[in-house]
């Protein structure tokens, strides 16, 4: 019979396993671009903590991902210099574009579209990062004309 382990919830590991959960979630969700449910079962099977709580953990933590993303994330900032300089408005023109909405992907896997609360980069509002490229100062058309590149294969 296996010794009763205790939980730290604070923590997200057992006692004495310190630290196994998130790098095991981040590096199924590197190998896998997402955490597929099967990844999950099999840290289960390996760990022994409760799929509840791999769960948890991976819905928690905003680096985690349930579904698969594209290719690009494209991230529209909407913090608040973003947001008077016009960011829904580029907000608009990127899902029209790109024909999904935020958070959804596109079927080709290609591009993400994620609004963010601030890119740290007010002075280029409104900004839209894309991978690790910001571009900043940008129209609705502008945006447009940057994705172009991207879907072309360049990077703007």
């Amino acid at each position: 019979m296996q010794p009763h382990r205790r939980y730290n919830f604070r923590n997200h590991h057992y006692a004495g396993e310190e630290g196994k959960l998130i790098p095991l979630l981040q590096q199924a969700q590197t190998e896998d671009g997402y955490l597929r449910r099967e990844r999950l079962l099999e840290i289960e099977a390996s760990t022994g903590v409760p799929l509840t709580q791999i769960f948890g953990v991976a819905t928690f933590y905003a680096q985690f991902r349930l579904k698969p993303v594209g290719k690009h994330i494209v991230r529209v900032c909407h913090g608040t210099a973003c947001h008077v300089a016009g960011a829904n408005d580029v907000s608009a023109a990127v899902e029209k574009h790109l024909q999904v909405q935020n958070g959804e992907t596109t079927a080709d896997r290609e591009f993400t579209v994620e609004t963010v609360s601030c890119l740290g980069c007010c002075s280029l509002a409104p900004a839209v990062m894309v991978d690790k490229a910001t571009h900043g100062n940008l129209s609705p058309s502008g945006a447009v004309k940057m994705l172009k590149k991207y879907q072309k294969g360049g990077r703007s």
